[in-house]
């Protein structure tokens, strides 16, 4: 985990608003797709279409481009139509990421024992 940082945002959204919460989501992906630091970006719903978990990983440099730059423009709508229910975060976040990462109820958990192959 050295030197990268893991997100999962645990969101409840109304399932009336799937397909336009959906299509907003399409945006944010695509613009994320051009991120060199942005390692994992995955969105998943629930059966019922009223839990979305977001699932991220980055190289720690890119974490703050993405909220400041690519996620910025579409927080508006995003917030109206999910709720940020928690906030997990993997690693070892710099002061600067966990100002931006605490404005959304971020819990910080640091590694202790393990590995990764």
């Amino acid at each position: 985990m050295r030197g990268e940082i893991y997100t999962i945002y645990h969101l409840t959204i109304d399932p009336a608003q799937f397909e336009t919460f959906k299509e907003l989501a399409a945006k944010i992906v695509d613009s994320s797709r051009e991120e060199p630091d942005t390692l994992t970006y995955e969105w998943l719903v629930s059966a019922d279409r009223t839990k979305v978990h977001i699932l991220e990983h980055y190289r720690i440099p890119g974490l703050l481009p993405h909220v400041e730059q690519t996620f910025s423009p579409h927080a508006e709508k995003f917030l109206s139509l999910a709720n940020i229910d928690k906030l997990f975060v993997y690693g070892d976040p710099t002061p600067d990421i966990r100002e931006k990462l605490d404005s959304f109820g971020a819990t910080y958990l640091a590694p202790f024992v393990g590995f990764t192959r």
